[in-house]
């Protein structure tokens, strides 16, 4: 990365859903502006730990690219329009990737409401 000072100021955010949720919730995160880009993994298994018993369910995983400074919003919204009690989201924070792929993103993000 030639520029050291935007190590840091990007994440990866994963986010799983129902199959039938996945285009619009990922549209509306663009819309938003809340990220820059949603790649939608479809068909993916989960099994997991719920209520006292392991449940094993279809979903799709969305993966996010957006700046560290809307994580808060994103989280938030997210919640407000998933269809889960306890929606899965997911952020890793980026410590290297192509300047130019960078700047894209922040250009195509929003900036974070006060």
């Amino acid at each position: 990365m030639r520029d050291t000072e935007e190590k840091g100021k990007y994440a990866v955010v994963l986010i799983t859903v129902p199959p039938r949720s996945a285009d619009d919730i990922a549209r509306k995160l663009v819309e938003r502006k809340l990220v820059a880009c949603v790649n939608i993994v479809r068909d993916i298994k989960s099994l997991y730990w719920w209520e006292g018993k392991v449940v094993e369910d279809d979903e799709a995983l969305l993966i996010c690219k957006t700046r560290q400074d809307l994580l808060q919003e994103l989280m938030d919204y997210v919640k407000e329009i998933h269809p889960y009690s306890v929606p899965e989201i997911l952020a890793l924070g980026v410590s290297l990737g192509n300047p130019e792929y960078l700047e894209w993103v922040k250009g195509s993000t929003k900036e974070p409401e006060k």
